[in-house]
């Protein structure tokens, strides 16, 4: 799209790029220490521990994931991810796991901008077919809900900026529901979403529902109607 410029210019800057402004977060000095392969593992990591059940298997997958925290008591201290572990009782995947935990944690090692791990792994695919997580959420492998627990990781140590929806957004979703219930009469005080919603294409959520004629996701707010 063209702008017409009327005034005089008067000076101008040149804008980063989200990767760009995540790689020069520091300001380049020799008393700033940045991730990097070369940075030492100090003797006490913090970090959380998740647990993922799924109907693939009787035993839980449970996923540690250790942060190294730079310039710490400065105002540049900064938590980034430095390794990360998988543990289960089943053992019939360990081989291709414990792969995937050596090569995630040596990305996380090198530094920069480690984000694109997450879509990465949420794009893998099971041949097999995947699986609905309790409250209705696909996830389409294994894997992808590995590359789902590390987002969720990176939202809580603020390198990925959650998006919450608006309030107003939440107050309609939450009126649609409230209406769709008292037609349909399909919910119970358990349900999250009414069973009779359709996978959403864009949080992968059955929490799509036709209402007045319009198909609206009750999870992120997507419509069919704009």
């Amino acid at each position: 799209m063209n702008t017409k410029i009327d005034r005089k210019i008067i000076g101008y800057s040149v804008k980063k790029s989200a990767s760009a402004e995540l790689s020069n977060e520091l300001p380049e000095s020799a008393d700033i220490e940045q991730m990097h392969e070369k940075v030492g593992r100090p003797e006490i990591l913090v970090g959380a521990t998740y647990k993922i059940k799924t109907p693939l298997s009787d035993h839980a997958l449970y996923i540690t994931i250790n942060d190294i925290v730079l310039n710490q008591g400065t105002e540049h201290e900064l938590r980034r991810p430095f390794e990360i572990f998988i543990n289960s009782k089943n053992m019939d995947q360990f081989q291709w796991v414990l792969a995937l935990t050596r090569v995630i944690s040596a990305v996380f090692r090198k530094g920069g901008d480690v984000t694109f791990l997450v879509e990465e792994l949420k794009a893998v695919f099971d041949p097999q077919g995947g699986y609905f997580k309790s409250g209705g959420r696909f996830m389409p492998s294994l894997v992808a809900e590995i590359g789902d627990t590390i987002e969720t990781h990176l939202k809580a140590i603020g390198l990925i900026k959650r998006d919450p929806m608006h309030p107003a957004q939440v107050q309609i979703l939450a009126e649609k529901k409230a209406e769709y219930d008292e037609q349909k009469g399909t919910l119970t005080p358990a349900d999250e979403f009414p069973a009779s919603a359709q996978l959403c294409m864009k949080c992968h959520t059955k929490a799509m529902i036709l209402l007045d004629g319009c198909c609206t996701c009750l999870n992120c707010g997507d419509s069919k109607c704009g």
